[in-house]
């Protein structure tokens, strides 16, 4: 006979959004269940996130010791006689220590909030109950509130489905040893994310991007630094190309501008987006509206029907696991009975590609486009000593605000350079704060730091800069 359950709330998904829900909700004396077929920590942290930053920084540190491999040393005056080796297993088995030990903390800190988790796969028979299918047998679940979490997946082309060497993002950050030649399909910040670092760990690249330039959504001001990295590089790139398919040895077929190619390749990446996970737990027996893909949900992550809410990336754009976590957290609480609604001044973006780019509120092109009547200000990082000292060359790099002409409200901050990722929370916390270019210019930025750059690009806003 199957276990029965009745928590005041049921989560089902256990990433970002979800384990952040459960965990708020066992704070709150909520009786909660949280649902997921694998350990917790979701996407971001099992194959995404964490994984991804944690190559990434291999990658790093692989090329720093090849750069000082020639004979006389690097621009930083240093040498290395013998060239650099890399394990990729090794990087790999690294990796997943971190993995291991975030999913867990995160385990500890459900258990410290008595959240009872149930491993399996969930389904749905109507809105408020499921069945979850375990290796000890079936436990059936009813809940006056569920939190639905269930995240995204990677999505593929309909002519190019995953498989053999055709791989996703997953595959991607578990491979033993390093392909020689890698395609990747798809110029967005996964694609140049993971493109970037396997190019750093030495393989051959190739990125073929089906728009006319990379990172589409972002402005060619922000992304020129990337660019003229890869082509430092040594990373073939090609825009408005189309894939059209494998041949019979397994080359990728594209229509370039320049005609119809083919490219030969150990592992063909593709990252042209994710899609919600929508399909296998039972959506379609529980009457929720949806927006496109995404469930439908208003500014408190309330669906269609009473008592079930969404959030993360099952609810749409940013697929973000920050976005998540607050939206958890927001929802918990309004279960519990506080006031609460989700509607921040920006959900910032980051992609840690070469050099990073931090995008917080609006782009200036957006604001044009809304009818705003804006002011851009920018300083660049080629006047700050401590961005001087981290790019051994590279350069290019910027802070840029956007603000209101009439009143000085700050409506994005943008920054292009080395290590800016580390930037974004002030550029967050500003926006959230409703800041004036008088609050960013007038606040005493630490010397040298990155962060004196968005107290420069603010004094310019004003009309006085004095670095530049």
């Amino acid at each position: 006979m199957p276990e029965a359950l009745h928590p005041q709330v049921l989560v089902v998904g256990g990433g970002p959004g979800g384990y952040v829900a459960a965990i708020r909700a066992g704070q709150l004396g909520l009786d909660t269940v949280l649902v997921d077929a694998e350990r917790p920590g979701g996407t971001c942290v099992l194959r995404g996130c964490i994984p991804s930053k944690a190559l990434i920084h291999a990658a790093d540190k692989f090329a720093d010791i090849a750069g000082a491999m020639a004979t006389g040393g690097d621009a930083l005056g240093i040498a290395i006689d013998a060239p650099p080796r890399l394990d990729l297993g090794r990087a790999v088995g690294w990796k997943d220590g971190i993995v291991d030990g975030l999913t867990k903390g995160v385990d500890g800190l459900l258990a410290r909030a008595k959240v009872r988790i149930v491993e399996g796969w969930g389904c749905f028979t109507d809105a408020k109950s499921c069945t979850v299918e375990t290796k000890n047998g079936v436990v059936s679940i009813t809940a006056e509130n569920v939190i639905l979490a269930t995240g995204s997946e990677a999505a593929a082309l309909p002519n190019l489905p995953f498989g053999g060497n055709v791989i996703s993002s997953t595959e991607a950050l578990s491979l033993s040893e390093l392909p020689e030649r890698l395609v990747v399909v798809g110029a967005g910040y996964i694609g140049l994310e993971l493109g970037s670092a396997f190019r750093k760990f030495g393989s051959d690249v190739t990125i073929v991007e089906a728009a006319n330039r990379i990172l589409p959504r972002y402005d060619e001001a922000l992304t020129r630094p990337v660019r003229r990295w890869l082509q430092r590089a040594g990373v073939e790139l090609h825009l408005g190309a189309k894939v059209t398919g494998l041949d019979d040895t397994g080359q990728l077929l594209v229509e370039t501008a320049q005609g119809p190619r083919a490219f030969a390749a150990n592992k063909i990446l593709v990252t042209v987006g994710r899609r919600p996970l929508t399909r296998g737990w039972g959506l379609e027996e529980m009457a929720l509206d949806m927006a496109g893909p995404f469930v439908k949900v208003d500014d408190q992550c309330r669906t269609a029907m009473r008592g079930v809410w969404a959030i993360g990336d099952l609810v749409g754009e940013p697929m973000l696991a920050h976005k998540g976590f607050a939206q958890g957290a927001m929802v918990a609480e309004i279960i519990a009975g506080h006031r609460r609604h989700f509607d921040p001044a920006s959900v910032p973006a980051i992609v840690f590609c070469e050099p990073e780019i931090v995008v917080a509120g609006i782009l200036p092109d957006e604001a044009k486009a809304a009818g705003i009547d804006a002011a851009v200000a920018q300083f660049p990082f080629a006047a700050n000593g401590r961005a001087l000292t981290l790019d051994a060359g590279e350069g290019g790099g910027f802070v840029r605000i956007v603000s209101r002409r009439d009143d000085r409200r700050v409506l994005g901050i943008q920054a292009v350079g080395r290590q800016v990722a580390e930037l974004a929370g002030e550029f967050s916390h500003a926006l959230a704060m409703g800041a004036v270019l008088d609050d960013l210019a007038y606040t005493v930025h630490v010397h040298p730091t990155l962060g004196e750059a968005i107290g420069e690009a603010a004094l310019i806003g004003l009309g006085h800069g004095l670095h530049v």
